[in-house]
């Protein structure tokens, strides 16, 4: 996931607790989804499809976290 903030994202990592968080919480849904989809964990259609709109506003503010960094 966002291979051009690659050493951005190990500075955040360490440095800021909010995006760890938020970068382990996405991590952790992700595989989650990928045990589903592998049939390895059990899932409604309605719990897959709220883990992967999860999952997609954690990547959003992720970004918004990195573009902001950046610019800093």
């Amino acid at each position: 996931m966002f291979p051009e903030y690659r050493d951005l994202i190990t500075q955040l990592k360490h440095n800021d607790l909010h995006f760890t968080k938020l970068f382990d919480r996405h991590n952790e849904i992700d595989q989650k989804i990928r045990n589903i989809e592998a049939n390895i964990e059990p899932a409604t259609d309605t719990e897959v499809e709220t883990l992967k709109k999860e999952k997609l506003n954690l990547k959003d503010q992720l970004y918004a976290i990195l573009v902001k960094a950046s610019n800093a």
